[in-house]
């Protein structure tokens, strides 16, 4: 039986798995291995797995799997990888990265990190919502009395929706509550409603100041914290410059049997 050297992390409630696999060891197409480590009952547990590689053009590269071992671009993973690298010496205080969505500037500010999001064309106003890519799939739905909307069955039907597969969404509810924005998500991938969203969170944003105009940066309350979120508004159906913010916190690092 062999081991493996793990740490893990959190970005707002967002908690990930996450490897050093600069050597190459980890058996990145065994998705049972990836699904089991995530698991909350069996594993480490973790909305996903993050590997932290070299590359040839970049200071790394992240991949990231979710829980269910599918792949994609992790805005708060993408945090907790640029906290990790800088903790193992691989970068400093600015860097730049590859990802699932392409390359990213990412710079350690004060114990917050900013992580410059892919340029956001065309929000589409659909299933009385917005669906935008932030680097992933979004749904973004204005509610009222978020606190007791149901995310799970709204979230999974809207994630499922004809109008989105095959690919799929996920989905974002979000409310302006005394001059402040508060999001709750159903995240695909991880087939249920997490804390935090990096890349929702800045789908809210930019869905928000389409719908009604929002000063940047703008802070959005997640259930596991604040992030705030920095664009500039080049057109109607173009935003640059977006910059997600927000903590990374590494919480504990180990072994495990694999």
């Amino acid at each position: 039986m062999n081991t493996l050297h793990f740490y893990k992390y959190q970005g707002t409630g967002n908690d990930f798995v996450m490897i050093d696999n600069r050597e190459g060891k980890f058996p990145q197409h065994d998705e049972q291995l990836i699904q089991r480590l995530c698991h909350r009952k069996f594993g480490v547990g973790g909305d996903g797995l993050i590997l932290l590689q070299d590359h040839e053009q970049y200071d790394f590269e992240m991949i990231y799997y979710n829980a269910d071992a599918t792949q994609s671009m992790c805005g708060n993973g993408s945090r907790c990888a640029v906290h990790l690298a800088h903790h193992l010496g691989m970068i400093g205080k600015h860097s730049q990265f590859y990802a699932e969505d392409g390359p990213h500037e990412a710079t350690i500010e004060d114990e917050l990190i900013h992580i410059r999001m892919v340029d956001v064309v065309g929000i589409e106003e659909k299933e009385e919502g917005y669906f935008l890519n932030t680097g992933t799939r979004h749904y973004v739905r204005l509610v009222e009395d978020l606190a007791d909307f149901d995310v799970m069955g709204v979230g999974k039907k809207i994630r499922y929706h004809e109008s989105f597969m095959p690919q799929g969404t996920n989905a974002s509810f979000t409310e302006i509550k005394e001059g402040e924005v508060h999001m709750r998500i159903y995240e695909k991938g991880v087939e249920n409603e997490t804390l935090s969203s990096g890349t929702g969170v800045t789908a809210v944003a930019l869905a928000l100041d389409k719908a009604k105009g929002l000063n940047s940066p703008a802070k959005i309350n997640t259930q596991g914290g604040v992030l705030q979120v920095a664009f500039r508004k080049v057109r109607e159906d173009f935003y640059t410059d977006v910059y997600m913010i927000g903590p990374a916190v590494m919480v504990f690092e180990g072994t495990v049997f694999v």
